[in-house]
């Protein structure tokens, strides 16, 4: 049993990274194509939890609250610099609706679904927890999560959710991509597909960059944390993540931003914060996964009607709404897969996307869980 706050968290950090590692190898792609590294970093922390690993003394607690605290205003801020909200808005009319349409159709779904279910009140942190992920990714889902004080096994249901039910939804999108041409001819959509611009390059930064972008995120880090314990009106947590989003945005229109890397830094900070949570929660609490697991389904369901109703609508093709859907529920990870499968130049359009949904997710995860709370009271 590990009793030193040291080793806890080289633990920790180890867990972390052999999953981070090994994703990136191309044996073991079958694998976490069905278990996302942050699922099993979750799950091997937890294991490793519940089987006595790790002391819970107040020594250990007090490093979890400190590695915690302090990495996901850090995470935060990185993740948001690689937000370009000016090529965003050059996406084109048709491309907007439709990633506006996804973004609201999950908000709509989210709540009818919450109803229709009959969750709790305190159930309700978890639904925003997912749907920050389900709008932006893993990390607005540990954002969300952190500001309505969610505790570490509901995360572990919101993590369950969401590995299952976006495999099945990518599949499903993948499956979709033979019927474009007369989904188009249903729905009155252009035949000519919006071009966006290619990625950038994400090439190695250098160790100045590196540590630039390492201490300015620690500074952020520092300073929001700080301001968060003297601002009122909000908790400390809430404050935090808010103003570490607003710093990532303002950032992102400095020289920071067009400094490659900062997405990577802040990938191997959320896989941290994964193994950190997954390192409290509670295995003996995981029987009521299945009911989750069938409202994400559920939530898809309604999110998918909508879409379909606003193709018809605003005359949008299966491109874009399915790129849109994915860029929102699957991220920079899936999103420009799903967009080469129609046309390679359109891989660009997809990550520009997904990349916003790291602003979007955010607040519209803590959206989804003031209606959910102020519903269910």
């Amino acid at each position: 049993m590990i009793d030193s706050p040291l080793l806890y968290l080289l633990s920790i950090a180890a867990i972390a990274a052999f999953f981070g590692i090994a994703e990136r190898f191309e044996r073991s792609r079958f694998l976490f194509d069905y278990l996302p590294a942050v699922v099993l970093i979750y799950a091997v922390s937890m294991v490793c939890a519940q089987a006595g690993f790790w002391e819970r003394s107040e020594a250990i607690l007090d490093s979890y609250r400190t590695a915690k605290g302090n990495l996901l205003p850090a995470m935060l801020f990185l993740m948001l610099l690689s937000v370009d909200l000016r090529r965003f808005v050059k996406l084109g009319s048709r491309l907007l609706a439709a990633y506006a349409s996804a973004t609201l159709s999950l908000i709509v779904a989210f709540v009818t679904v919450f109803v229709l279910f009959g969750f709790s009140k305190e159930e309700a942190g978890l639904f925003a927890a997912l749907a920050g992920s389900w709008m932006g990714g893993t990390a607005n889902m540990l954002a969300v999560g952190g500001a309505m004080q969610v505790d570490e096994t509901s995360m572990g249901y919101a993590l369950a959710v969401d590995a299952v039910c976006y495999t099945v939804w990518v599949a499903f999108l993948l499956a979709l991509v033979p019927f474009a041409a007369r989904f188009s001819r249903w729905s009155g959509a252009p035949h000519d597909m919006e071009r966006g611009f290619e990625p950038g390059c994400a090439c190695t930064i250098g160790p100045k960059r590196y540590w630039l972008l390492l201490g300015s995120a620690l500074v952020v880090a520092l300073l929001t944390r700080w301001l968060a314990d003297r601002l009122p009106g909000l908790s400390a947590t809430t404050w935090t993540v808010v103003l570490a989003t607003l710093a990532g945005i303002a950032g992102s229109f400095s020289p920071l931003g067009r400094i490659g890397g900062s997405r990577e830094i802040s990938g191997t900070m959320l896989l941290l914060l994964v193994a950190l949570i997954g390192s409290r929660a509670d295995l003996g609490s995981f029987a009521d996964v299945p009911r989750y697991i069938a409202a994400g389904f559920a939530i898809l369901f309604v999110h998918a009607l909508i879409l379909v109703a606003a193709a018809r609508r605003f005359r949008l093709d299966l491109f874009s709404i399915g790129v849109a859907s994915l860029a929102n529920i699957g991220g920079v990870a899936s999103a420009p897969i799903l967009a080469s499968a129609y046309h390679r130049s359109l891989a660009g359009v997809a990550v520009l996307m997904a990349v916003v949904g790291y602003l979007v997710g955010t607040f519209g995860g803590l959206l989804v869980g003031s209606l959910l709370k102020w519903i269910a009271a």
